[in-house]
């Protein structure tokens, strides 16, 4: 009988023990590789887009190098796989990638499919003109009523996001965003409602160009997404990101947030966390 207890004790921890390799989290596994492969895309500045040099840059990017240099200490372990939006919780789901980060919303449906990490950024609508617009505050434009005419990408909620700040403009809708843009340069309408984002880029790459009349309106939040079950990985990347925004490693989240949308940020105070005041 004390043979077979030993056997059996033996048995299960080899069982345990070869169970452990086989059932290895993801932050192991990405350690053991020696790289992190994050899906994103590049096709939509200043999230990720390739630049003069053939290289991809954007603050999407620029998230998953502070990633990666949290973990290797090397922000170039790092392998980028190009998807589309459509392929942003597929490619999670079936293992293709670690993570995604590409301005992927954050929304109770998307929750049931995958993890999201903290927020990196939270996004919104908002106004932009041209110098030569006759309408250059929020005020003008709600003055103007009717006579108002914005442009806004094509979809279901266009209209009713645009009238949550000018009421009765007319919305004509655009296929794509440049085209949105383009039709303030043109003059064919007096505004564009275009993300936080874009505005804060496109104002940064051309002053002379667009003015950003600062109200912005729409809250969304946009997080980086792993698979469900690895709560290590996602404890890890919650910290990381955490980090990065408020603790250690905020001068190179502050660095990106500058280069891609042309505003510096304020140190996180000392004392308090903001989060427990």
């Amino acid at each position: 009988m004390k043979k077979t207890l030993a056997a059996t004790l033996i048995a299960a921890a080899a069982v345990a023990a070869s169970g452990s390799v086989a059932f290895a989290g993801k932050l192991e596994e990405v350690q053991k590789r020696g790289k992190i492969i994050v899906g994103t895309g590049s096709t939509n500045a200043p999230w990720h887009y390739i630049d003069e040099k053939g290289e991809l840059k954007g603050f999407d990017v620029a998230v998953s190098k502070i990633i990666a240099k949290s973990l290797f200490n090397d922000d170039t372990k790092i392998e980028f796989v190009d998807q589309s939006a459509d392929a942003r919780i597929a490619n999670l789901v079936t293992d293709k990638v670690d993570i995604t980060c590409q301005f992927i919303t954050v929304t109770p449906q998307r929750a049931l499919q995958v993890e999201f990490t903290a927020p990196y950024y939270r996004e919104g609508v908002g106004l932009l003109v041209s110098p030569k617009s006759k309408y250059k505050t929020l005020e003008e434009l709600k003055a103007a009523g009717s006579s108002v005419t914005v442009s806004m990408l094509q979809n279901v909620f266009a209209e009713e996001f645009t009238h949550k700040a000018l009421p009765e403009a007319t919305v004509d809708q655009y296929e794509s965003q440049d085209l949105v843009a383009q039709a303030v340069n043109s003059g064919r309408v007096d505004a564009a409602v275009i993300d936080a984002s874009n505005i804060r880029w496109l104002v940064k790459q051309d002053p002379e160009k667009y003015i950003d009349i600062g109200y912005y309106w729409q809250p969304m939040t946009y997080s980086c997404a792993v698979k469900k079950g690895d709560q290590e990985w996602l404890n890890w990347l919650n910290t990381t990101i955490q980090e990065a925004i408020a603790g250690v490693n905020f001068d190179d989240y502050a660095k990106a947030y500058n280069e891609y949308f042309g505003i510096e940020l304020a140190p996180p105070a000392i004392g308090v966390p903001v989060e427990f005041r």
